[in-house]
Order: C-alpha cells, then structure tokens, then sequence
C-alpha cells in the first residue's frame, strides 16, 4: 500500500511556445516532468530555431537522410509538434525509466486546444538573433 504522504501533487504547466527557442523550452519542459508535472506545450509551429537559414535547413535535411530507406531507422518527422517532442527527448535520461515516465508526461499541440486557451500559459522571451526559422517553415522546407 503506498503512503498518499510521499505522493507528489501532479501540476499541469502549460507552455506557449510562440518565437521561444526549441532547446530552451525543451530544456524547461525536461526538467519539470522529471519532477513530475504534467507539461502542455502549445503553439509548436511558432516555435524558433536560431541560425543562419542554410545551416538550420542542412542540419535537418542530414538528420532526415541518415535513416536510409524508408523501411530503416531512425525516423525524424517533419511534423512541428513531433520535432519539438524529439528536443525534449534530447534532453530526458531516455535509457532510464524515470526518464521514459517523464517522456510520457510532456504533450505538445501546434496550436492551442480548446480545454488549454484559457489557461495561463508560460512565455518565453524572443531570440535575441534576427536570422532565425520557425518549427513550420523547416517542416515546410525539408
């Protein structure tokens, strides 16, 4: 029988992720479900990643061609909100369990969901860089 005074309070943290940086909300969203909080990450498609454009685009079109075949892995989606679940994944201990349990806590929409608009949602500040691409032109690019 577990003792209900050990339990940890599940909160729900809700993340807009508009013109945020992906590794910087990843790095947020992975630290608090290791902890055990449930993390909605909304606006996944507004969602930035800095650089040079060419750069950006280089590096995702040579993940995407390493897999091979598309009967061979690994498999890197082109969907927005998918590419954001990968980032926070980069950042879980993922060979552990806790990690899978805190892999399995974290959700992210490309827009927000009726039950999540009036919910107060965490912001993060604006790249500081002017050369940057969004979740959606990359998906649209690649």
């Amino acid at each position: 029988m577990a003792d209900k005074k050990n339990e940890v309070p599940m909160n729900e943290i809700v993340i807009d992720a508009k013109m945020g940086v992906v590794g910087r909300i990843a790095s947020f969203a992975a630290k608090k479900a290791l902890l055990g909080n449930k993390i909605i990450i909304v606006n996944c498609n507004e969602a930035v990643i800095t650089g040079p454009r060419k750069a950006v685009l280089a590096t995702y079109t040579m993940k995407r061609t390493y897999g091979g075949t598309s009967h061979k892995g690994p498999y890197y989606s082109r969907v927005p909100e998918r590419m954001m679940r990968k980032a926070v994944r980069g950042m879980l201990p993922w060979p552990k369990g806790r990690g899978r349990e805190a892999y399995k806590r974290v959700m992210p929409y490309n827009d927000v969901p009726e039950e999540y608009a009036s919910k107060e949602k965490l912001c993060f500040k604006k790249p500081m860089r002017s050369k940057f691409l969004t979740l959606r032109e990359i998906s649209r690019l690649m």
